[in-house]
């Protein structure tokens, strides 16, 4: 398979099931292998005295508490099972980021193709031990981290049962200042872990995602949007639908210009190989007899003859009958 492309809507339906089921829509129009939302009760995942981030605090209201905007956006649970069986009639594949114990057991009864551990997690024992017992595949962002906390999750992780782990590189500002990416960092936790690495990305536009496939992730996450100037947390650092389908189109050429690595020929350009490249031919007349010298022989378009590459093979033969000028030299009876 390819490069593995999820199409973040995170909590931008803003609690609306309607809304989520457009994203669904949108995202299968774009080209995405997978939407992704975020399963939580937000009791359980926050405390009544959390505030919110910096970048929360300008995209919502000034004095609401972070629990107060997370109540506004959560989904029930029957909304997943919908959402679930809407991915499935539209062919995209669907997946949930549960940010409590809690949502993962309830998230683990969808049976996802694997889990999306956010960022904030990375340092949850108890919920990477929750995550480790269901054995599913780990994808796993890794913003905020030290290089030994990405290690500690995974040993974690190990210890406890999941078989198969990938990271995402990831910058949890958003959005991501373009100085703050630093996308080296997903091939240093490739040297490192021996893993499939990726990244999460959460700068404005899309070339940061194409540089990634480009330096070889294996999944790209990108947030999106109905609508960008929608309140909310996430919709400033999100692509609005077309933006995405141009991201995702990226890739994919990214993806098939990558290649397999070996240095030939491609099928395409083989035809103009007589076209551009040269042959030796001869500069003026030439008689029968007379030797092939650097005064009477040069090189020439096209390319069906005596390839350059045999000069000196060439010079001080005698030409086996007459030559005109710039026509194709032969000796031994043969052009090549």
């Amino acid at each position: 398979m390819g490069i593995i492309i999820i199409a973040e809507a995170g909590v931008n339906h803003n609690g609306s099931l309607a809304a989520a089921k457009q994203m669904v829509a949108a995202a299968k129009e774009a080209g995405a292998d997978y939407v992704k939302f975020q399963t939580f009760s937000p009791k359980k995942l926050v405390s009544k005295f959390a505030q919110k981030a910096e970048y929360q605090k300008q995209a919502t209201r000034q004095e609401e508490s972070q629990l107060e905007m997370l109540q506004k956006l959560a989904l029930a649970e029957e909304d997943f099972l919908e959402l679930k069986e809407y991915c499935q009639s539209h062919e995209i594949g669907f997946l949930s980021t549960p940010f409590d114990l809690e949502s993962i057991h309830f998230l683990d009864k969808l049976d996802m193709d694997f889990w999306k551990l956010p960022s904030g997690e990375v340092t949850n024992l108890p919920y990477l031990l929750e995550i480790a017992k269901t054995r599913r595949p780990v994808v796993m962002s890794t913003g905020m981290c030290e290089l030994e906390e990405v290690a500690m999750a995974v040993e974690c992780l190990r210890r406890a049962g999941t078989k198969e782990i990938s990271l995402l590189h990831c910058n949890t500002e958003y959005p991501t200042p373009m100085m703050d990416v630093n996308l080296r960092a997903m091939q240093t936790m490739a040297r490192n872990f021996c893993l499939p690495v990726g990244y999460s990305d959460h700068t404005m536009g899309i070339e940061v995602p194409i540089a990634a496939a480009a330096m070889g992730a294996c999944i790209l996450e990108k947030h999106f949007t109905l609508d960008r100037s929608m309140e909310g947390p996430d919709h400033l650092a999100s692509l609005e639908p077309r933006e995405l389908k141009a991201m995702v189109e990226a890739v994919r050429n990214v993806e098939q210009a990558m290649g397999n690595g070996r240095k030939m020929p491609s099928e395409s350009e083989k035809k103009n190989k007589e076209a551009a490249r040269k042959s030796i031919v001869a500069k003026r007349r030439i008689r029968k007899g007379e030797a092939f010298t650097e005064e009477n022989l040069t090189v020439k378009r096209p390319g069906n003859g005596i390839s350059p590459m045999r000069w000196f093979e060439v010079i001080g033969q005698r030409a086996e009958r007459d030559f005109e000028e710039d026509e194709l030299i032969f000796f031994h009876g043969k052009l090549v």
